[in-house]
């Protein structure tokens, strides 16, 4: 069944130069707005923001180290590795299960979904995931249980992560993320460029 979806969304040798652009943009790209959300969520944005983003950090830090464990302890080739279909991006012949990119794009947004006030952030992310999991598909260097994987991890990691938010994030976030915050950007604070 992996097989054949990826046969059925992978993409021939004849496809639009157009869409194989758009694919690469999502496919690479795309990933970006998490740092930026990240780096501006905490300059510009209040307690009731950088929280969550905090969690959301941590929850995603701790699924990309699982992702890495799962694939050195079992190493799943990715498709030109087998080789099956057609790859239209360069990559790393590095474990394709899960992919770090959709695991890092779902559990930002599934850890931002479990707050009220960042809901709607998660589920813009949650939308943005789908082309990006479609197109490192369609480009040839995932297969899509691949994506599965990084659905069930980030789902599991960032629910983890909220169970345990009260003796796990919130001292952390109170006794060493602001402090370290309020030191390394003190300048900015004092002029009004950053928030408190």
């Amino acid at each position: 069944m992996n097989l054949a979806l990826f046969a059925y969304l992978n993409a021939a040798p004849d496809s639009d130069p157009r869409l194989l652009l758009m694919a690469e943009v999502f496919a690479v790209y795309l990933i970006w707005l998490v740092p930026a959300l990240l780096v501006i969520g905490w300059l510009r944005g209040s307690d009731r923001l950088k929280r969550p983003l905090l969690e959301a950090f941590i929850a995603t830090l701790l699924a990309l180290a699982a992702s890495w464990l799962i694939g050195a302890l079992w190493h799943t080739p990715r498709p030109f590795m087998v080789p099956v279909g057609q790859t239209f991006l360069e990559h790393a012949p590095t474990a394709a299960f899960p992919s770090n990119h959709a695991t890092i794009m779902l559990t930002m947004a599934f850890s931002l979904m479990l707050h009220g006030g960042t809901r709607r952030i998660g589920r813009y992310l949650l939308l943005l995931a789908l082309p990006v999991a479609w197109s490192r598909v369609y480009l040839g260097v995932h297969f899509p249980q691949d994506m599965l994987g990084a659905l069930l991890l980030a789902a599991g990691v960032a629910a983890l992560v909220g169970i345990s938010r009260g003796w796990l994030i919130l001292p952390f976030y109170h006794h060493v993320a602001r402090r370290l915050y309020h030191l390394l950007f003190a300048p900015l604070i004092s002029r009004g460029w950053v928030e408190r």
